[in-house]
């Protein structure tokens, strides 16, 4: 009976390192989305500048 109570024990602390495992991971990829999503609209507020070449000494400067 006592390898059978231990089988069950190791089962549910598998069952329970799993659940905690897949929890932190759903938690970490929502911080991740999160920090994604606010570079991008943090890159999506500051303007691209073009550039154009200079005639004069062929270098592109900022319009």
């Amino acid at each position: 009976m006592p390898p059978l109570i231990l089988t069950v024990v190791a089962a549910l602390g598998g069952a329970a390192l799993v659940r905690w495992g897949l929890r932190e991971a759903r938690r970490i990829n929502d911080e991740l989305e999160r920090l994604r999503s606010a570079q991008m609209a943090e890159a999506r507020v500051s303007p691209i500048r073009r550039l154009r070449r200079d005639p004069a000494t062929g270098a592109y400067r900022p319009e």
